[in-house]
């Protein structure tokens, strides 16, 4: 593999596994994130790889058990919606006490909300399956 790339791989999956990291606390979304970080690590540091099918798992199975009640889906979209509003009042300096204002901060809370959102979303499709309404009438 090419360094140039190898380094690309390694710091991208250095900062997924960070921000994974940092949202352990949301067990679905972190560990996909550590998942990912992880995977990206692993093709560049190919000793790692050994590590991606544990965390695999336990990943599929903390996504699984993040939507599985009303209530930790609530309790995770209450998350994504403090990141956001964080990241607004972080952006727009209204309180001038806070540190590190301004939209480098307040940008990067708002995409941390985002990403939230999306692995919820992801979750929920995966365990619970799209909805689709398909009509009964047979094709013609």
């Amino acid at each position: 593999m090419h360094p140039a790339k190898r380094l690309v791989l390694g710091i991208a999956g250095g900062v997924l596994t960070l921000i994974g990291t940092a949202l352990l606390v949301l067990p679905g979304p972190g560990l996909l994130l550590v998942l990912a970080g992880l995977i990206m690590l692993s093709r560049a540091v190919p000793p790692l790889a050994r590590f991606v099918a544990p965390v695999r798992n336990q990943a599929m199975v903390a996504a699984e058990a993040s939507v599985t009640s009303a209530w930790r889906i609530a309790g995770s979209v209450l998350a994504g919606l403090a990141l956001v509003a964080a990241g607004i009042v972080w952006g727009v300096p209204l309180v001038s006490q806070l540190p590190f204002t301004g939209w480098s901060t307040g940008s990067s809370l708002i995409l941390s909300g985002v990403v939230l959102f999306t692995l919820l979303v992801w979750s929920y499709r995966r365990v619970h399956g799209s909805r689709r309404v398909h009509s009964s009438r047979p094709p013609s």
